[in-house]
C-alpha cells in the first residue's frame, strides 16, 4: 500500500513537471518544485492560460484524496529528482542514495540516544534535501535542521519537500563556506561536494586554505563544519575514498586530529559506484570537549551490499558493539 502511494505521488509530480516544462518554459526539475508547490497550496500557482490551469487542477485531484506519510513524500520527490538529474550536466546535481541516507540515519541516532532534549542539525550542502529529510523523518529525538545550498532550483525542491513533509528545516540559498552567523549545532551531516573553491579571499580565513592556487572545497567544508559544531557534537561526512591521498591530505589530517576525535571510516559498498574512482565512504568525527571519550581504536570497515540483509545485520551488530565498548553507548 505504501509503495502504491509513493507511485501515485511520483506520477503526479512527473506528469505535472513534464506539462510545465512544455507549457511554462521551465526545466523538468523546476517543474517538479512547482508541482509540489501547487500540491502544498492546493491551487495552481503558475500564471497560465485557463485551459492549462484546468489541466493542472485535474492532476491535483488525482492526489488530493491521498494521505501521504513523510517518507512517502520524500521517496516520491527522490524518484522525480533522480529522473530530472539524469539529464543535468552540472556536477553539483547529484543525490545521496537512499540506502546511504537510511544508514546515516542509523548512525545519527546512535549519537542522539543519550539526549533528553531536541538536537540541532546542519547540512552544509543540502542539495534537494533528500538526506536531511531522511534524517529528520527517522530521528529518535526531535531535530531542528538548517541547510545551505548554492543552487536555486535545488533549494526550491528542498523547501517544497519540507513543507509537504512538515519538517522543521531552515534553508539558505548561499555559499556555506562564507562566514555563518548562527549558533553552533549538535550534529553535522553532509554529503561533501568535491572540487576547488573559487573564492580565494574567503578561503584566506581558513586554516586549510591552499598554499598556492584554489583551496579544496571539501577540505574547507570539513573545517567549517567542525567550527560550527558544539564541543562533543558528532559529524558525519560522505567523502571520496581518496580524501587522504591528495597533496594537502597531511594538513587536513593534522587539523582534524587537533579539533576532533576520528571515530571511524566506513567504506560504502563498491557495487554502488561505476568504478573505484567514484567510491565514497562515511567519515565519522566527534568534536573534542570536556568529558568526550576518545576511542582506543577507530571503527574501520568496508560495508557489505545494502541488499545483503544478513551481512548488513552482522555489520550493524559489530558497529553497535564498537559504540558500546569505545564510546560507552549501548
Amino acid at each position: 500500500m505504501k509503495d502504491r502511494r509513493v507511485e501515485v505521488l511520483y506520477q503526479y509530480l512527473d506528469e505535472a513537471a513534464l506539462y510545465l516544462e512544455k507549457h511554462w518554459n521551465c526545466t523538468y526539475l523546476e517543474g517538479v518544485a512547482e508541482a509540489g508547490e501547487n500540491l502544498f497550496r492546493q491551487e495552481v500557482c503558475q500564471p497560465l492560460e485557463p485551459e492549462q490551469q484546468k489541466w493542472l487542477k485535474n492532476q491535483l485531484k488525482t492526489v488530493n484524496e491521498e494521505a501521504f506519510a513523510k517518507e512517502e513524500v520524500r521517496k516520491a520527490f527522490q524518484l522525480a529528482v533522480l529522473k530530472g538529474m539524469k539529464g543535468a550536466v552540472q556536477p553539483h546535481h547529484s543525490m545521496t542514495p537512499d540506502a546511504v541516507c537510511l544508514f546515516l540515519s542509523y548512525l545519527v541516532n546512535k549519537g542522539l540516544q543519550k539526549r533528553k532534549e531536541p538536537a540541532s542539525l546542519l547540512d552544509l550542502a543540502a542539495g534537494s534535501g533528500n538526506l536531511v529529510h531522511a534524517l529528520l523523518n527517522n530521528a529518535i529525538q526531535p531535530l531542528s535542521a538548517r541547510g545551505f545550498e548554492v543552487d536555486e532550483t535545488l533549494v526550491k525542491l528542498a523547501y517544497v519537500s519540507a513543507n509537504l513533509q512538515e519538517n522543521e528545516l531552515d534553508l539558505f540559498h548561499q555559499d556555506s563556506i562564507e562566514p555563518l552567523a548562527f549558533p553552533e549545532v549538535d550534529l553535522v551531516v553532509t554529503d561533501l561536494p568535491v572540487g576547488f573553491y573559487p573564492k580565494d579571499d574567503v578561503a584566506e580565513s581558513y586554516q586549510l586554505q591552499a598554499e598556492e592556487g584554489h583551496s579544496f572545497l571539501h577540505h574547507l567544508m570539513i573545517e567549517q563544519a567542525i567550527q560550527q559544531t558544539k564541543d562533543g557534537g558528532f559529524l558525519y561526512f560522505v567523502v571520496p575514498n581518496f580524501l587522504f591521498e591528495s597533496e594537502q591530505a597531511n594538513r587536513l589530517h593534522t587539523y582534524i586530529k587537533q579539533e576532533a576525535n576520528i571515530l571511524g571510516l566506513l567504506q560504502l559498498p563498491k557495487s554502488m559506484f561505476q568504478s573505484e574512482t567514484f567510491g565514497r565512504s562515511i567519515f565519522m568525527l566527534q568534536k573534542k570537549g570536556e568529558g568526550v571519550r576518545q576511542p582506543r581504536q577507530a571503527l574501520l570497515a568496508e560495508l557489505p551490499s545494502f541488499s545483503n540483509k544478513q551481512a548488513l545485520a552482522d555489520m550493524i551488530e559489530q558497529i553497535n558493539k564498537w559504540y558500546k565498548e569505545e564510546l560507552g553507548m549501548a
